[in-house]
């Protein structure tokens, strides 16, 4: 039975090990803290609290395992956060599981392009912003010891969207001269993406983007939401928010992903709102 060391067991990781478990994997689980452990103690694998930014605490793990995927989040940290939990993370992961393929999920933030072009893994990602830069850092790791990158676009999916936030709380705000697109993937479109590539035979040392098929500007998801629920559309205005990653405006392409066999439940933002987020909020069609 192939085994798999999910490193972050949050709102992704735990969709990654419930889907390969299901698959018939052996899965063992590691969380930040001891609280949320307790949480996951139901769960038919075991997790346990584990920082994995301390190398002490990482090289204690027994076993060995076929694939590590860190998905750990700072969930919104700062920066030293940021150096903390991925590349430190990364190190320690790489150095007590050398045997291991190794997924890091990094983030489409590290391209910062601002004039809408559209980005495929061979475009420059020269990130800005500090924490983008230690992401590179960390991809740059995890590449030299012929690991997998997954450059992730917004997670968005039950229980969770940053837009829908927004938009029902009263904070959306349609900037025109600053509009930009939103590249999204639905939580499970991403764990189905990271058993694909868990499962490939391949090398390593291979990028991929995980978006869906339709970036979209964040103007057109708050009129299809104002539509959809029969809701004035925000106000227009100027954004004074910083984001933590850097400001950048581009379309990232999922083609290798698609290449390699992998096909979205929900390719566009309506069929992941639609049929996905809006019942998970108690919300319907108007």
């Amino acid at each position: 039975m192939p085994r798999v060391l999910i490193a972050g067991c949050g709102y992704l990781g735990q969709a990654v090990a419930d889907l390969l478990f299901a698959d018939g994997w052996e899965v063992d689980g590691l969380t930040m803290s001891s609280a949320s452990a307790r949480e996951l103690a139901t769960k038919p694998y075991p997790v346990r609290a584990v920082d994995i930014s301390q190398a002490d605490q990482v090289r204690a793990q027994e076993g060995d395992f076929d694939a590590v995927v860190h998905c750990a989040s700072t969930r919104g940290g700062d920066t030293d956060s940021y150096r903390s939990v991925y590349f430190d993370g990364a190190r320690n992961l790489l150095e007590r599981f050398a045997n291991s393929r190794i997924l890091f999920t990094s983030s489409t933030s590290v391209y910062a392009q601002k004039s809408g072009e559209r980005v495929t893994e061979k475009s420059s990602a020269e990130p800005k912003h500090e924490n983008g830069r230690i992401l590179r850092e960390a991809e740059d790791l995890i590449l030299a010891n012929r690991g997998i990158v997954i450059r992730l676009g917004g997670i968005y999916g039950p229980g969770r969207s940053t837009l829908l936030k927004k938009f029902l709380s009263g904070d959306a705000i349609l900037d025109s001269e600053n509009d930009r697109f939103a590249n999204q993937i639905h939580r499970d479109d991403t764990a189905a993406a990271i058993q694909l590539l868990i499962k490939r035979r391949e090398s390593g040392g291979e990028i991929y983007n995980m978006v869906d098929d339709h970036p979209i500007l964040q103007s057109e998801c708050y009129r299809w939401l104002a539509t959809t629920l029969n809701r004035p559309l925000p106000a227009p205005g100027r954004s004074a928010s910083k984001r933590k990653r850097g400001d950048s405006n581009k379309r990232v392409s999922n083609a290798k992903l698609r290449a390699v066999g992998w096909m979205p439940r929900y390719p566009n933002f309506a069929e992941g709102m639609g049929k996905s987020v809006l019942p998970s909020f108690g919300l319907g069609v108007a």
